[in-house]
C-alpha cells in the first residue's frame, strides 16, 4: 500500500529544501522499499540542488548517502526481506553486464552513470506529491523518510551496524578509502598527497595509512581540518593560501620531485591538474575522485604524461557495491578503522537546510540527520 512520509523535496534549482508530506508507492518488481534512519549530506546533493548537474528534473528528493530497513519487498525479490538493514546504492551491480563480470571494474552498466536517474528503471517514479510526479536522484533518494529502489542497487549488511553512523559507506567513506587501496593501490613505504579533507579526503587519507605510506601529505585551504586530518594519518598539513607559489611546486620541493601518489577529492578541475601535476615523473599516479561541474574541461600538457605518469578516475573507491559494502561494514564492526570524527553534526531532519549551509560553509565533513520515523 501507498505510505505518507516526510521528505526534503526541492521544487526548483536555488530554493531551500521543503519538508513535505508525499506519498510513496509499494516496491514493483524486483524493487523494494526502505524505511530510512540516517542518511548524510555530499556535495553531489548540493551540485543538484544548485542546478549544476545535467538532466536534473525538478521536483526532485536528493540524498544518496544512507542507511535503513527494509519495510516491503516486491515481486520476485527472495534474496532481501522486511526487517534486514540495507544500504541503498547509488552505483549498482547486477554481476551480469560486462563492466560488472570483469575483474578491474565497477562500473556497472545498469547504472547509466552518464544519464540522470530522475525515475526507475521502468521510467516511472514511485515519488508523489499532492498527485504531481516527485522525481528521483540517483535511484536513491535518502532525503525521504521512506523510499525505492531496485534490489541491484542495495546491500545488505550486518545486523549489528549502527545505523546512525554507517550511512558513511552509502559514498563518502569507500570514495575516499577505496580510491587510495584500489584505484592508486598505494603501497607500503611511499608518499602521498590528498587534496581536500571533507570527508572523502578524510578516507582516503585513512586509506593511505592502511596501505602503508610513509608520508601523507593533507592540502586544504581550510586550517581548522588540519588537526582532523592528522587524527586520521597525515603526517603533514600544507594550506596553499600560505605560499606564493603553485601548490604543487610546494610539494614537489617537500618531496623531492613529487609524490608517488596523489588523489584529489574536490570537483576542482584546476586542483586536478596540480594533483597530476605533483606526482613524481615515471611513476607518479594520480587519482580524481571529485565531481565537477558536467561542462568543464581538464586540459594538461601531454608530456605529464609522456613522461610516465598515470591519470586516473574513481567511483565509489572502485568497489563493487553489493560484494564489497556489506565486507567494509563488518570490518568497521570489527573495529579495522576508526571512524570516529568523519561525523561532526547530529541534527533532525527538519534542519536538512541547516546541514547544506555548515557543508557550505567548510565546518563539516559529514553530517548526518536522524530521521524521526514512527
Amino acid at each position: 500500500q501507498v505510505i505518507k512520509c516526510k521528505a526534503a523535496v526541492a521544487w526548483a534549482a536555488n530554493q531551500p529544501l521543503a519538508i513535505e508530506e508525499i506519498d510513496v508507492q509499494p516496491p514493483k518488481a524486483d524493487e523494494v522499499r526502505i524505511k530510512m534512519v540516517s542518511t548524510g549530506i555530499c556535495r553531489t546533493d548540493d551540485h543538484g540542488i544548485h542546478g549544476t548537474l545535467k538532466g536534473i528534473q525538478f521536483p526532485a528528493i536528493f540524498g544518496h548517502e544512507g542507511a535503513g530497513i527494509i519495510e516491503s519487498v516486491g515481486k520476485g525479490v527472495t534474496h532481501l526481506k522486511p526487517g534486514d538493514k540495507v544500504i541503498p546504492l547509488w552505483l549498482p551491480q547486477c554481476r551480469k553486464c560486462t563492466t560488472c563480470i570483469h575483474p578491474h571494474s565497477n562500473l556497472c552498466m545498469e547504472s547509466k552513470f552518464c544519464e540522470p536517474q530522475n525515475v526507475m528503471p521502468d521510467r516511472t517514479s514511485r515519488f508523489s506529491y499532492k498527485g504531481k510526479v516527485v522525481n528521483h536522484f540517483s535511484r536513491c533518494s535518502t532525503f525521504s523518510e521512506y523510499i525505492v529502489t531496485p534490489t541491484n542497487a542495495v546491500a545488505k549488511i550486518d545486523d549489528r551496524a549502527p545505523m546512525e553512523k554507517i550511512c558513511l559507506f552509502g559514498c563518502g567513506f569507500p570514495t575516499g578509502y577505496g580510491a587510495a587501496v584500489n584505484t592508486a593501490k598505494v603501497q607500503p613505504g611511499t608518499t602521498c598527497a590528498v587534496f581536500g579533507l571533507g570527508a572523502i579526503g578524510l578516507s582516503a587519507i585513512i586509506g593511505c595509512k592502511v596501505s602503508g605510506a610513509s608520508r601523507i601529505i593533507a592540502i586544504d585551504i581550510n586550517s581548522s581540518k588540519f588537526e582532523k586530518a592528522k587524527h586520521f594519518g597525515a603526517t603533514d598539513c600544507i594550506n596553499p593560501n600560505d605560499y606564493s607559489k603553485p601548490i604543487q611546486e610546494v610539494i614537489k620541493e617537500m618531496t623531492g620531485d613529487g609524490v608517488h601518489y596523489s588523489i584529489e577529492c574536490i570537483g576542482n578541475t584546476d586542483i586536478m591538474k596540480a594533483a597530476l601535476e605533483c606526482t613524481h615523473p615515471g611513476y607518479g599516479t594520480s587519482v580524481v575522485i571529485g565531481v565537477a561541474p558536467q561542462d568543464a574541461n581538464l586540459v594538461c600538457p601531454p608530456l605529464l604524461l609522456l613522461t610516465g605518469r598515470t591519470w586516473k578516475g574513481s567511483l565509489y573507491g572502485g568497489f563493487k557495491t553489493m560484494d564489497a559494502i556489506p565486507q567494509l561494514v563488518s570490518d568497521y564492526i570489527a573495529g579495522k578503522f576508526d571512524l570516529e570524527g568523519l561525523v561532526t553534526h547530529t541534527l533532525p531532519f527538519t534542519k536538512i537546510n541547516e546541514g547544506f549551509e555548515l557543508l557550505r560553509s567548510g565546518k563539516r565533513w559529514v553530517f548526518v540527520l536522524i530521521k524521526n520515523n514512527s
